[in-house]
């Protein structure tokens, strides 16, 4: 009996803006330098007639749509599901390019059938340095992966947006990503990766979502999302998004990991920060006060999440709060 033929895989990258433009071909340059090259490169334009016409002048090797659905990642990334047959989606930011054997990585967990979805590492590269207050444990606000995730793959609640995977069939038998949830432009939502997970391990018991951290790409971070501005605006953006999560699946399913995350790894990051600043290191003190202000904006957030959710009337499926973040839109 011949053996069963490799899943293919198809990469879906999601674009919104001319500003990302060279970033964009990076990505793209990254993908045809793959060790394993994918079925197809999906590249989805998010209502940007501008971007789509330029894309498509200046690339001819991969295929380029616009997004049907309603404007935003999530109807992006519906878009790309509907029109693929490929055993895997894998879904690029448009602003993060990837290790050549990046795919290759992600693709070998699939041998395992319990195996629903795969996550690789994300890296961060910032146009300015790193800010001394910002702490390798808040690398989730830029997208990133955060200090304290495994180091070796292992199973977890939920991949990240900027490098994931899926199998066709999850994704379609859950409906797709939740048009209430996820980044539209400039406005810094979230977490309907999250939600995806964990309605697709709800339907699948005893199966997995790995993180595999050798499977790397490495994430552009322009100067102005390293700002207090932005971390403090992503931080209660992400409160409103935990609280449309967990009215939808439940507080146990929605938070369990975040409060292992206060409770051990940002708890680990306070006295570290302090401890260094009594050595003399004047960003420890920064850092700490970070932590602690990331944690209360988030708090906020996920409290007034909460209180709009209880609106009578609200569609579940309908966005918690209109204009998410105190801060408006912080590109």
């Amino acid at each position: 009996m011949a053996p069963d033929p490799s899943p293919s895989v198809t990469v879906i990258v999601c674009a919104y803006t001319s500003e990302r433009w060279g970033w964009l071909l990076d990505v793209l340059e990254s993908l045809r330098a793959q060790t394993l090259p994918p079925k197809e490169v999906l590249v989805v334009i998010d209502h940007n007639e501008e971007l789509f016409d330029l894309l498509t002048e200046t690339v001819d090797d991969v295929t380029i749509v616009r997004n049907t659905g309603p404007r935003g990642l999530s109807g992006a990334r519906n878009t790309g599901v509907g029109l693929e047959d490929s055993d895997v989606v894998a879904f690029l930011a448009d602003d993060a390019a990837a290790a050549p054997d990046w795919l290759e990585r992600i693709m070998a967990l699939y041998n395992d059938p319990e195996v629903l979805a795969v996550a690789g590492r994300v890296e961060p590269v910032w146009e300015a340095a790193r800010p001394g207050y910002f702490a390798e444990e808040l690398d989730w606000i830029v997208g990133c992966s955060h200090r304290g995730l495994p180091r070796v793959a292992s199973e977890v609640r939920n991949v990240i947006g900027a490098n994931m995977s899926f199998r066709l069939d999850v994704v379609r038998q859950v409906g797709g990503f939740n048009l209430a949830l996820g980044r539209r432009g400039a406005i810094p939502l979230g977490c309907e990766e999250t939600e995806i997970c964990i309605r697709a391990k709800m339907g699948s018991p005893g199966s997995r979502i790995v993180y595999e951290p050798a499977a790397l790409v490495r994430h552009h971070v322009p100067a102005n999302r390293g700002t207090v501005r932005y971390m403090l605006a992503r931080s209660w953006s992400e409160g409103i998004s935990k609280a449309q999560v967990s009215h939808i699946v439940g507080h146990k399913r929605a938070l369990g990991p975040e409060r292992r995350y206060v409770r051990n790894i940002l708890t680990r990051a306070f006295i570290t920060g302090l401890a260094d600043w009594s050595r003399g290191d004047p960003s420890g003190i920064s850092r700490a006060a970070s932590l602690v202000a990331v944690v209360a904006c988030t708090s906020a957030g996920y409290l007034r999440g909460r209180q709009l959710a209880r609106v009578p009337g609200r569609p579940l499926n309908q966005p918690v709060l209109a204009g998410v973040s105190p801060w408006r839109e912080v590109k």
